[in-house]
This record gives C-alpha cells, structure tokens and sequence, in this order.
C-alpha cells in the first residue's frame, strides 16, 4: 500500500500557502520593480516550514514532513515568479508605451497564461522531452536542503560546506550557483553554454564587433530553436520500443519508463497551444485590435501569439532543463523582433512580447519544484506516492498563482504611478520605437544558420544549439570561466573516482547553489531596503 501525501487542502497547510504566496509575490515584485531582478524563493519558503515546524505546539508537527515543506517552498516559489516575470513585468510594456488602456487586458492575459504555463509543465513533467531524471539544478538544491536537515547524515554536512562555499564565492561576486550547475547539468549542454557567455563578452575585443548590434544571438537562438522544435516533433512523433512491442502483442496498457506517456505528451502540448488561441482571441477583442488590422494579419496575430507562447515556453524549459538558467527576457524579445519582421502596429508588438514574456517563467519554476518533490518523494520509486505528490504541489501552485495575481491587481497601480516597472520594459519598447529593417531580417537568417548547425549536431539530447544561444543572450566573462572551471574539475573529480566522486560533486553542487540563492535572497532584499530609505 502506497503512503499517503499531505494534501495542500489541509487548512493549516493551506494557510501557510497562502500567508508564504503573499510574501513570495511582495518580495518578487518589489526586487524586480526597484532592483530589476527577480530570485527563486524556494528555500526560502522550505526554511519558513521549517522554522515553523520546530514550534513546539501540535498544531505545527504536520509541518516536520518533508513532503509538507515541499509544498510550501512549491507555493513560495510560485508566488514569486508568477506576479514578478510572469505579469508585472508583462503589463508595464503597453505602460511604457504609453496605452494605459492596454493594461487591464494584458493583465488577464498574463494571468491566464501563467497558469497555463505551469498547468502544461505539470502534465509534460517526466516525459521523453522533460525527463525528471534530468538535472533542474535549483530543483536539486532545495530538494538537497530539505533532506539536509531531515536526515542530518555525511550528506548532510557536504551540503553545508557547499552552502557555506556558495555564500563565500557570491560575496566575493563569483556566480558559485554557476559552479554548482556545472557539477549538476549536462556537461555538453554547459559547455556550450559556457562557451556562449565567454563569446558574448569577448568577440569586441577579439573580432571588433558588438555581436548584439548584428542580431547575432537573435539569429543563433532562432535557428538553434526552430531545429529543437523539430526534433520534439520528431520526439513526440515516435513510440518507445517496449510501446511497439506491445502494439505488435495486441497489449493496449503503456509501459513504459517515464510517468507520463508520448500519447498524453502530444494531447498536453496542443491542448496547450488551444488555450493560448483563446487567451490570444480575449486579449485581442479587448484590446480592439481588429478595427487596426486586416482581417488576415488580425487572425496571424492570433497565431502567431500562441506559437510563441509556446514555442518559447519549450524553449526557455530546455535551457532550465540542462543549465538552471532560462533566457526568458531574451526568447521573448526574439519574438518581438519577429513580430516587428511581420509589420504588427506597435500596440500588437507590445501586447505580444508581454504574453511571450508570461510564459516560461512558471514553466521553468514549476519544473523545478516538481524536480525537488521527485528526490524527496524517493525519486519515483513509489510511482503512486509520486503522482498524488506531484497533484498535490500542482493544487499549491496554483493557490500561490491565484494569491500572485490578487497581490499585482491591489498594488501595480502604486508602482505605475511611482514610476515603478522592470527595466526590461523600456528596452522592450525601444525597441518597438526603433522599428526594423531588412538588413536586421538578413542578420538573423544568416546567423540562424550555425544555431541550427549546433543544434542538429549536438541532438536532442544534449541543446547545443539552444544553450549556446541563450549564453550569447546573456553574456558574462565571470559566469563563462566559473562554468569552464566547474566543469573541468568535474571531469578531473569523475575520471579519478567515478561515480562516487560524481554523486559528491552532485550534493557539493546543490550546496553552492543553496548558498548562492540564500546569499542573493538576502542581500536583495537589503539592498532593497537600502532603495527605499533614500
């Protein structure tokens, strides 16, 4: 008989949910607001379970579960990048713009679409293209934190050297959640990613060019991400063998090693994009959008949201996936550009690029707290035990989704007329002022070519291409050497003692990155407090 999970229905759970979504929300939208950055709050959110669980009343020992405590770092987490990426930074760009009639509309299609997000996440979680037995570094770290005080073991105490390392290296400002993804992810995927970021920032001094002002990166993760698009058509096209076999035995019932099957794969994924069809008709009647338009540029608009709504959503989980990074900011300015290609009006582009930037986010965070639930919940052994824990983090996301929106619709209008939005919103409506041109539209097809060179010969497997792509977006000598140095004593570490010093490096890993989001959370929010004085 399978155990039983604590159910995020459970009034007391419930209300810590609730009470940690509202801080979680709070805390995403003034970091991103005053600081333009957000942070995963995960561990913040298991620590407060905790913390609360050491309480000695009754009432409070449900919380020493470690499943319990994964359902309140699930909602914390949740909160945080739901109402800071997902829709405050989506409802500033038609702000900025200057169509403040734009707002409410975007609003509810940011809202809609985080939680279409993470609803896709949650039913494509362990599947051939999203394998729970891939890395989700921050999944592991807090999943490693939480065991860490459980069990109290040898583990335990490489995780705390970990942590104590990745506080140390921040301070100092050396990005050591970067070292610790290097002893995690894929190392090809990393690599190119490594090699990206040092490309970025090196390329004006060695080849005299700016690689931004061509749309290089632009043009590399569009290849790069058209190819990987075809290969998860490829991928959700095919049948495992033991699926074959079992068609030719004249068997109905799927066996086969992952949780959720191609089948259910398929049916996730377009009955995803149907919902992002009708998010996408919603806001465009809002928004009027067909007394601007053609009849057919209006129904391509349509289309075109959707697509990249879910295309970029695919996208940013693949680069979160292998690297614990996702280039959120960036896929969607991606689609900006495309859509400025295809000659939207500028109140379209803004609309547009505010729905592309809502979705990833939640994607890329739900998957990594389904991550931490898979290592506590024993990794799948219990596949029962697993699936009910897995709904039971779903119904706590979705209460700390519900939470975040309340908390943005009482309070944006005090940051709107404070002055008050992500940054990235100004570079998103620069750019929808500055317009576009053929020679931009060349640059990317020329360059799209070797990102889809990368990404055919590195596979599915191992996103090249796609990592490659998001390291050129991002750009950072610092993050590019500490991913080449992690990733070379990683294979120094496994070639002389194998898997033992692999499964070290795994929890030394997690430990740096406990200790870097623990040192960033902190000294944030001081900073922020900082802000606020002046």
């Amino acid at each position: 008989m399978s155990k039983k999970h604590p159910s995020a229905w459970d009034p007391a759970i419930m209300l810590l949910n609730i009470l940690v979504s509202a801080i979680g929300a709070i805390v995403g939208l003034e970091l991103i607001a005053r600081l333009g950055i957000s942070t995963n709050t995960s561990i913040i959110g298991a620590l407060f379970a905790i913390i609360i669980a050491r309480i000695p009343l009754k009432m409070f020992q449900k919380f020493r579960d470690i499943n319990t405590q994964n359902l309140v770092q699930t909602a914390m987490s949740g909160a945080t990048f739901a109402a800071s990426n997902g829709i405050f930074l989506s409802i500033g760009i038609p702000f900025v713009l200057g169509r403040t009639d734009l707002v409410v509309p975007m609003l509810i299609g940011a809202a809609l679409a985080v939680i279409i997000d993470a609803t896709i996440l949650y039913k494509v979680f362990d599947t051939e293209m999203f394998p729970a037995k891939e890395a989700w570094a921050p999944g592991i770290a807090a999943a490693e934190a939480m065991l860490a005080v459980a069990e109290k073991g040898k583990n335990s105490i490489i995780l705390m050297l970990g942590m104590a390392g990745g506080i140390v290296g921040k301070f100092f400002g050396i990005p050591t959640d970067i070292l610790g993804v290097g002893w995690i992810g894929n190392m090809w995927a990393l690599g190119a990613f490594g090699a990206g970021l040092l490309v970025c920032e090196y390329s004006p001094k060695l080849l005299n060019i700016t690689i931004g002002d061509y749309y290089i990166p632009h043009g590399v993760m569009i290849g790069a991400g058209f190819v990987a698009l075809i290969q998860m058509v490829l991928i959700l096209q095919k049948k495992s063998r033991k699926e074959r076999e079992e068609a030719a035995a004249g068997e109905t019932k799927e066996k086969t090693e992952f949780t959720r099957s191609l089948k259910s794969m398929r049916l996730s994924l377009a009955q995803g994009f149907g919902a992002y069809i009708v998010v996408a008709v919603i806001m465009a009647v809002m928004c009027g959008f067909s007394a601007d338009m053609n009849p057919v540029m209006f129904v391509w608009w349509i289309i075109f949201a959707a697509l990249s709504a879910i295309i970029s959503e695919l996208i940013v989980g693949i680069s979160a996936m292998h690297s614990g990074w996702f280039p959120a900011f960036a896929t969607a300015f991606i689609f900006l550009i495309l859509g400025m290609l295809f000659g939207f009006p500028p109140a379209q582009l803004a609309i547009l690029v505010g729905f592309t930037s809502a979705t990833g986010p939640a994607f890329a965070d739900m998957a990594y707290d389904l991550k931490s639930g898979y290592i506590v919940r024993g990794n799948g052994e219990d596949v029962e035990f697993e699936m009910t824990g897995r709904k039971q983090q779903y119904i706590a996301k979705m209460v700390s989704a519900v939470v975040a929106i309340l908390v943005v619709v009482f309070t944006y209008k005090v940051y709107f007329a404070n002055g008050m939005f992500a940054p990235v919103d100004k570079v998103y409506v620069a750019t929808i002022d500055a317009g576009t041109n053929a020679q931009v539209a060349k640059n990317l097809i020329i360059w799209a070519i070797p990102g889809a060179l990368l990404q055919a010969i590195g596979g599915s497997g191992r996103q090249m291409g796609v990592l490659f792509a998001t390291g050129l977006l991002i750009g950072s000598p610092m993050a590019g050497l500490t991913v080449m140095i992690g990733l070379l004593i990683r294979y120094v570490v496994v070639k002389k003692y194998g898997d033992a010093g692999q499964s070290k490096l795994y929890i030394l890993g997690a430990g740096f990155i406990t200790g870097a989001a623990l040192y960033s959370f902190f000294s944030s929010t001081m900073n922020l407090g900082k802000k606020i004085g002046k």
